[in-house]
C-alpha cells in the first residue's frame, strides 16, 4: 500500500486504492478513512465539479524531508508527515509535557489539554529567557493593547472594566472566606 501512495497514481487507481484501504484500516481505527472512498463524497451534490476531480491524487509527492530534531506526531499515523516545522524544536519543561501529551490519542481530551498546558508554559518559560537576557516584558505592545486602543477604544474600555470587576471579585471573595476561616 505505501509504495502504491508513494509513486504516481494512476487514473481510476485512487478507487482501488481507497477500497483496499478502507477495508484494512476501519478495522483498527473507529473512522478511519471514512472519507477516502471517492463514491461516498459528503459535497455531492453541492461541490461544483471543476472537471479534474478524477485527478486529485494524480501528483508527484513530496520528498521527505530530514528528520534532525525531535517531531511530535500522532500516534494515530504510522510515521511522520513528508514536510513538518521546525521551527522551535520541543524544549525545557514545555517540551517535557507535550511529549507526554503525545503518548495519548488525539481522541482524547488529555492530548489537548496537555497540548494548551504546555503552550502556557512556553509562554513563561519565553517571558523569563527574556529576563535572562536583559529584555523587560512590555505586555501594552505585545498584547496588542495600543492598537486596541486606537482601532477599539470602547471594546477595549468594556474588557478592562469587565476584568477589573472581576478581579475585585475574586479579591472580595478570597477575603471573605479568609476572615470567615479565622473567626
Amino acid at each position: 500500500m505505501k509504495n502504491a501512495l508513494e509513486n504516481r497514481i494512476d487514473e481510476f487507481q485512487d478507487r482501488v486504492i481507497a477500497k483496499r484501504n478502507m477495508a484494512e484500516l476501519t478495522k483498527d481505527i473507529p473512522g478511519w478513512g471514512m472519507d477516502a472512498d471517492p463514491e461516498n463524497d459528503p459535497t455531492y451534490p453541492m461541490k461544483h465539479s471543476n472537471g479534474a476531480d478524477h485527478q486529485r491524487l494524480d501528483y508527484e509527492k513530496a520528498p521527505q524531508q530530514p528528520i534532525d530534531i525531535e517531531i511530535f506526531h500522532s500516534i494515530e499515523r504510522p510515521d511522520v508527515t513528508r514536510v513538518f516545522g521546525t521551527s522551535t524544536p520541543p524544549a525545557g519543561l514545555s517540551g517535557a509535557v507535550r511529549r507526554y501529551a503525545y503518548k495519548y490519542s488525539e481522541a482524547t481530551a488529555t492530548h489537548w489539554m496537555t497540548l494548551i498546558l504546555a503552550d502556557r508554559i512556553n509562554v513563561i518559560e519565553g517571558k523569563i529567557n527574556d529576563l535572562k537576557h536583559g529584555v523587560l516584558p512590555n505586555p501594552w505592545i505585545e498584547r496588542g493593547w495600543r492598537a486596541e486602543w486606537k482601532y477599539n477604544r470602547t471594546g477595549f474600555i468594556g474588557k478592562a472594566a469587565t476584568t477589573a470587576l472581576l478581579i475585585t471579585a475574586g479579591i472580595m471573595l478570597m477575603s471573605k472566606k479568609n476572615r470567615s476561616k479565622q473567626y
